[in-house]
């Protein structure tokens, strides 16, 4: 029986479009065949070794003859392909309806509840990424102190204010009445606190960001608690599921920090149960600023963890290195893109060289946590675990 399962889910980077992408305006999206197309320089040899360019024998990435982990590929059913929807799929929850965006903006009755509730006017309301809309409009917020209200591609409302203006407990109070206000199918997938500090021509966004999700439903987490073994969520995981399901947690700055913060925990931290960790530069940083070179060059430094990650791994760890959806930094827009997530299963009583094949959901992820923990778990998902569970 498997102890420990290591869940890694590198944010946006997809496997190539899904049937659907043509639906989503995504038809020909494909974040990593891509990549590695523009970037004849990517070199990930221990993601090779693996088997992640097994998984699509057409694109452009390295194949191994001998892949050391078990290797495929997941669509996704839900509708929408946002942060909370693919990693609530993962989790085993299919979204029938999408959580709205707001590209155009709030609707100007809402922005006058808002507003009303805060006893100020606000400026912005306008998609933007969160380093422009400051050095756009810090100046005017510091002159008015007036929030400034922003969203993007993803499905969420953010409030950037800066610190020496909003206190921090006032910026969460803020937010926390924007989540209370937005119901219904104004119901976004998550409120953001996003604030700043600096002067004018050198705003910089702090640490101390903060997210107000929607709680989800019963997830493979809930399962794992509930079993009474631990789950430990690094990066925005807590944000994600809005702490639910989740019994320690560690957040993170960056890719790096979450990369150290998951070896830490598989050598020292919990000894069974879920690490869950969420590495969130490569959507937020170079797949929707559209930068090639920055997003290759973040995949080959999380390949050069890739040996300690898996040299710290015990002998009844699992270790599942997956994606939520796509942003193909080579595509139109800075929207995230209709994509298959790939899936490598790696550990000592895990199969080498095992294809998967296509799995039809996300939530297989979750089906296989559940019979690899062997604990109780209901979900659309089929699990793969006894296709990749080794017989020595």
């Amino acid at each position: 029986m498997i102890n420990r399962v290591i869940l890694i889910v590198l944010d946006s980077v997809g496997i190539g479009a899904l049937p659907d992408a043509p639906q989503y305006g995504d038809a020909g999206s494909n974040t990593l065949g891509n990549i590695a197309k523009h970037f004849p320089n990517l070199h990930l040899p221990n993601l090779t070794a693996l088997g992640l360019g097994n998984i699509d024998p057409t694109n452009l990435l390295a194949k191994t003859a001998a892949p050391t982990a078990s290797f495929g590929k997941a669509m996704e059913q839900s509708a929408g392909k946002d942060t909370t929807t693919g990693h609530w799929e993962i989790a085993g929850v299919v979204l029938e309806k999408p959580f709205p965006v707001f590209l155009d903006g709030f609707p100007s009755a809402f922005m006058a509840d808002f507003e009303a509730a805060l006893g100020t006017k606000t400026i912005g309301n306008y998609a933007a990424s969160g380093t422009v809309v400051i050095n756009d409009l810090g100046d005017e917020h510091m002159r008015t102190r007036f929030p400034i209200v922003y969203t993007s591609a993803d499905s969420v409302f953010q409030i950037a204010m800066h610190e020496d203006v909003y206190p921090i407990e006032r910026q969460y109070e803020i937010c926390q009445i924007a989540r209370d206000l937005l119901r219904g199918d104004l119901e976004v997938g998550r409120v953001i606190a996003r604030p700043f500090t600096g002067s004018s021509g050198n705003y910089t966004r702090t640490s101390r960001r903060k997210d107000f999700a929607v709680a989800p439903p019963h997830t493979i987490l809930d399962a794992v608690k509930e079993s009474g073994k631990t789950v430990f969520a690094i990066g925005k995981i807590l944000d994600i599921f809005n702490g639910k399901g989740i019994t320690n947690y560690v957040k993170t700055a960056n890719n790096l920090e979450g990369i150290k913060a998951t070896i830490e925990a598989i050598k020292h931290g919990i000894t069974e149960g879920l690490v869950f960790t969420n590495l969130v530069d490569f959507d937020m940083l170079f797949g929707h600023r559209r930068d090639v070179e920055g997003y290759a060059k973040a995949l080959m430094e999380f390949d050069s963890y890739i040996p300690e990650i898996c040299n710290s791994l015990k002998n009844n760890d699992l270790l599942i290195i997956t994606a939520d959806h796509g942003n193909d930094p080579t595509f139109t827009g800075n929207d995230h893109t209709r994509e298959y997530i790939p899936i490598l299963n790696y550990g000592k009583m895990i199969k080498k060289g095992h294809n998967i094949g296509i799995r039809n959901s996300f939530a297989d992820i979750a089906a296989t946590i559940a019979e690899a923990l062997d604990i109780e778990y209901e979900t659309q998902g089929e699990s793969y675990f006894s296709h990749i569970r080794s017989s020595k």
